[in-house]
């Protein structure tokens, strides 16, 4: 009997990655921007987490594949954005340079809320946090009373452009106050997508995908949680069919040779973290977490010979963290530490025509038998300066350090091996302030430094880079780093919400690919090099106004532009061009209708683009 459940509890807008701490969107320091999982699965229907972000300003996504899909946040994309799951790191070191497939294997039904926080976030996340943080809170009891209880939840997709079919089935339940658990499946087919009439349905461009997860909390006092997750993934035949026979030429666009170019991509992660707020003594609240997570990836491919080749990366990751909270002299201090080790096999095999083995590379994409360690500390204290103004000044201290055991050297072609560390200081200052009495405006800002470590793709990769290149080993390489200002303004009332900001990064030391003027197995071979300077600034908004208890108009729009040392040819000639997938002018606006006592609405929305003439030489070709 429903009427004699407690009610729900209400889930309060939180963001994480801004400040580490629990806080309302509208008084963080930084650009923030909030994913519900209401908008992924019912107002947006996102079919993938990168999807669920293509309405957020300053974000872009690219997709390489229909089985990929990666965000750039003002600028940046693949390993200079970092990915969250309830504040565990997605990212590790051999991911790539450039778009990437990894943010696809989070399963958006899966996710309760996704924390947009753009900018360098180092100071409090490390490595890898350049272009933005995303952390994903996913789903869990949340309701919980005197007596058990369990509900029950189905959804089902349906999309004809892409002839997809997307279920999940939901169950969670609670003994008590103290102890609830949520168990959830979904499943996946999607088909070949069907374009507009020129081009027509794309062959090769499906792909099946099965995910699982389970959350477990305890309560054993009030103000203390205690949650075991486990999630996992299983992605099959997700092609890139651009590659190969089955791509369509568009607008000039050539098609490949290869017959078969298939991506596996498996993930699972399993945690326990310990939450304890409204402490007495020395700490106000405390946080831990300990995690292991696996990530496997398999590329599968058949040349127009019909050789074959056969490759992959297996990754198991460790992970704790310990934060505190307490009261400092002058506000609150947020600090803490964490620790992550990578232990990495890669492989790389080729096959004749017939199928028989013809070599077996000493490494695959990235080293093998490859560690690769990150450990961090840092402090951040929130200072009330007077009454209305607050000052966040942050520092971290970041140790990485790469051992790969079997390499192939990049001139010899033989076994080779490699240790190498580094260590950085980085530092931010952030501020808000009220604007006026009652709360409804508020400015904010600041300067922040980040980082990023040469991880193990960049020291030792061996793979096919863009068009007609292959990457080479780089053994010597210095970490990247960017200092970012930003400036902006919200406000808030019960009909009206909107905010806008200003930001500029400056690039020091980007890990960039050079030309050797080598050929290697009839690519242009490249290798990696801190050669890039430069920078990247751009203006974002958005903005909401309930005209009518029913209607709501909202638009959102951004602009940025940005250059950066690179080497354009084939020539070892280093030139300063336009970023590479640099974002023009975009927006959207929308009208949304929703019925005054029924959970009914009706929403339209229009997407737009400028003309984008600030092409690097890559875009060009």
């Amino acid at each position: 009997d429903r009427s004699r459940e407690p009610p729900p509890r209400k889930t309060e807008e939180v963001v994480v990655p801004a400040t580490r701490t629990a806080k309302d969107p509208f008084a963080a320091p930084a650009t923030v921007n909030l994913v519900t999982g209401d908008d992924i699965s019912g107002r947006r229907m996102s079919r993938t987490v990168p999807e669920a972000l293509k309405e957020t300003p300053g974000v872009m996504v690219q997709k390489t594949g229909h089985g990929q899909g990666s965000p750039y946040l003002r600028g940046f994309t693949g390993f200079r954005t970092l990915f969250l799951i309830d504040g565990i790191r997605l990212n590790n070191s051999t991911f790539r340079d450039g778009p990437n497939q990894y943010w696809n294997t989070v399963d958006p039904l899966s996710v309760k809320q996704l924390e947009v926080v753009k900018g360098p976030g180092s100071v409090l996340y490390g490595s890898d946090a350049a272009g933005g943080t995303v952390n994903a809170l996913t789903v869990a009891r949340e309701q919980y009373g005197e007596e058990s209880s369990w509900d029950r939840r189905v959804y089902f997709r349906y999309a004809s452009a892409e002839s997809s079919r997307v279920g999940r089935a939901e169950i969670s339940g609670n003994a008590g106050k103290k102890l609830g658990i949520l168990v959830g499946t979904s499943l996946k087919d999607y088909g070949d997508v069907v374009a507009g009439p020129e081009v027509g349905r794309q062959r090769k461009t499906g792909y099946e995908e099965w995910d699982g997860d389970l959350k477990v909390t305890y309560f054993p006092r009030q103000d203390t949680k205690l949650t075991f997750a486990h999630q996992q993934v299983d992605q099959d035949d997700a092609w890139r069919t651009h590659r190969t026979i089955y791509g369509t030429s568009w607008e000039g666009t050539s098609v490949g040779t290869d017959r078969k170019l298939i991506y596996d991509q498996d993930r699972h992660l399993s945690y326990v973290q310990y939450q304890e707020t409204n402490m007495n003594g020395v700490f106000e609240a405390m946080r831990a977490s300990v995690s292991f997570q696996e990530q496997d990836e398999r590329l599968a491919r058949v040349k127009s010979n019909y050789q074959s080749e056969n490759q992959g990366v297996d990754v198991g990751t460790y992970g704790t963290s310990l934060q505190f909270d307490s009261p400092s002299p002058a506000g609150r201090f947020t600090y803490g530490a964490e620790y992550y080790q990578d232990r990495v096999d890669s492989f790389y095999r080729k096959y004749r025509a017939n199928g028989t083995l013809s070599s077996k590379e000493i490494q695959g994409p990235v080293g093998d038998e490859a560690r690769y360690d990150l450990l961090g500390a840092y402090v951040q204290d929130e200072i009330p300066v007077f009454d209305r103004l607050d000052l966040i000044p942050g520092v971290r201290y970041n140790y990485a350090r790469a051992e790969i055991n079997k390499m192939k050297n990049p001139t010899t072609g033989q076994r080779t091996s490699l240790t190498r560390d580094w260590d950085t200081v980085v530092g931010s200052g952030r501020f808000l302030y009220q604007i006026d009495h009652r709360e409804h405006w508020n400015l904010f800002g600041g300067v922040s430094q980040g980082f990023r470590a040469p991880n193990l793709s960049d020291l030792s990769r061996q793979d096919v880079a863009r068009t007609n290149e292959v990457e080479t080993a780089a053994p010597a390489l210095d970490p990247e780093r960017f200092l970012s200002y930003e400036t902006g303004l919200r406000s808030r009332y019960d009909d009206w919400e909107g905010s806008s900001s200003v930001f500029y990064t400056d690039i020091q030391d980007l890990i960039v690919r050079q030309p050797t003027g080598n050929v290697v197995g009839g690519s242009n071979e490249v290798t990696k090099k801190n050669a890039g300077r430069g920078y990247v600034w751009g203006v974002e908004g958005e903005a909401r106004y309930r005209v009518h208890p029913q209607w709501t108009p909202f638009c959102g729009v951004s602009w940025m532009t940005g250059k950066v040392d690179g080497y354009p040819t084939s020539a070892p000639v280093k030139r300063t061009e336009y970023l590479d997938r640099l974002s023009p002018l975009a927006g959207n606006t929308g009208l949304r209708w929703n019925h005054p006592d029924r959970p009914y609405w009706v929403e339209g929305l229009v997407s737009m683009a400028a003309r984008q003439d600030k092409l690097s030489s890559a875009d060009q070709a």
